[in-house]
């Protein structure tokens, strides 16, 4: 590898990536599946794969895509999480809290979005 792309890849990798909330939303419903990550464009990037593939694990929203095709589609990044200034600082815990405020505020569940029904506690 010549030094030029040795660095591109150092710098990537050194790059933060967005944590947050991301939205797969069928444009012709508008029922969307809510996801979270610590890096969010890799998460929509990899359900965009999956349905791509026809191997998406949600089945209605594999058969929407199947029926729709990719126009039918939008992935977004809803909400980031700021990352905080100090060393080894883990997101996690700031996208679970970020998943539920969105997760309260869409109600994207079964049958108005693709996400599952939460459990009863």
């Amino acid at each position: 590898m010549d030094k030029a792309r040795r660095e591109l890849v150092r710098e990537y990798k050194q790059t933060p990536r967005p944590a947050g909330v991301g939205a797969v939303r069928n444009t012709a419903s508008g029922k969307i599946l809510l996801v979270a990550s610590t890096d969010v464009p890799a998460l929509l990037n990899r359900h965009l794969a999956q349905l791509r593939l026809g191997a998406h694990r949600n089945a209605a929203l594999q058969a929407d895509w199947d029926r729709l095709g990719a126009d039918g589609f939008a992935f977004e990044v809803l909400d980031t999480v700021a990352p905080a200034d100090k060393p080894g600082y883990d997101a996690t815990e700031d996208v679970a809290t970020l998943e539920a405020l969105w997760l309260d505020k869409l109600r994207p569940f079964v049958p108005a979005g693709y996400n599952p029904v939460p459990k009863a506690r």
